[in-house]
């Protein structure tokens, strides 16, 4: 019989002490001042470093809750429902991140929200992307990617790890296409970031749209490999339903932003793409 210490009495997980939240909330402000730094025309050096404890806690975190649920039991079912809870949550909050975004391009664009907003959006000086060129290409490629991630929940809902594996890494490719398609381009764009108002909205909402994808692109990743391994099972994914959540939750931001900073926010424009 087991012992009153070690005898649960509850089906809740009492988390073990772990130092990644400190490692992490350090590593993101090395990083975040490594990067204001840099921009001010430092080193990149505290940046990168920065960068490299982020990765150390992802993979120190990711273990260790990957331990906690498939090899040691500990995701019980209503644990399994406060972890899904904490990601609707967690959705929740970046959806605010991204209104003030929005906020400030439309702040920026629309006269009736500013006296001081630009009387002809976008600025006269300002020559926009066509937005049937790349930008709507990588719609295109970030649509079919939400396809791909749907194909491979519902493979794994069929307990099919092959069609899941498959699913994954045709998502993860589309992931990196999408970024290497929106750095390409970012680098032929005739605005940089200084340029003013319309500049810094738009790269400050699609830029950080770009950081969610990547972010997405290794949180897949991650869902790949433990696919591969066997780790997810038709009645309990919830690591993998997380991802994919996150996933459609960036097709869906991408969507407003081709809607209104891309199509709606060049309306104005007049000239020669």
């Amino acid at each position: 019989m087991s012992s009153p210490s070690t005898t649960h009495k509850h089906p809740w997980h009492m988390v073990d002490p772990s130092p990644w939240p400190v490692v992490g909330a350090a590593a993101a402000l090395l990083t975040a001042f490594g990067l204001i730094w840099y921009m001010h025309e430092g080193p990149i050096w505290l940046f990168l470093v920065g960068v490299a404890g982020l990765l150390v806690t992802f993979w120190g975190w990711w273990r260790d809750v990957i331990a906690e649920g498939t090899h040691q039991g500990h995701h019980t079912d209503p644990v399994s429902t406060g972890l899904r809870l904490g990601m609707i949550l967690f959705i929740a909050s970046e959806v605010m991140f991204f209104f003030a975004f929005f906020w400030a391009f439309f702040h920026s664009s629309m006269p009736i929200l500013s006296k001081v907003a630009a009387t002809t959006w976008p600025p006269a000086s300002v020559q926009p992307l066509n937005p049937w060129t790349l930008p709507f290409l990588n719609t295109l490629i970030l649509l079919t990617s939400g396809a791909t991630v749907t194909y491979a929940h519902h493979a794994l809902l069929k307990g099919n790890q092959k069609g899941t594996v498959v699913g994954l890494a045709l998502t993860i490719a589309l992931g990196i296409i999408f970024t290497g398609t929106q750095a390409y381009e970012y680098g032929v764009a005739a605005f940089k970031f200084k340029d003013g108002i319309y500049s810094s909205t738009f790269y400050l909402a699609t830029g950080f749209h770009g950081a969610h994808v990547i972010i997405g692109t290794c949180f897949l990743i991650v869902c790949l490999f433990r696919a591969a391994k066997g780790h997810f099972k038709p009645e309990k994914h919830v690591g993998f339903e997380a991802a994919a959540w996150y996933w459609h939750f960036v097709d869906v931001v991408w969507l407003f932003l081709f809607a209104w900073v891309y199509w709606w926010g060049t309306a104005g424009y007049k000239g020669p793409f």
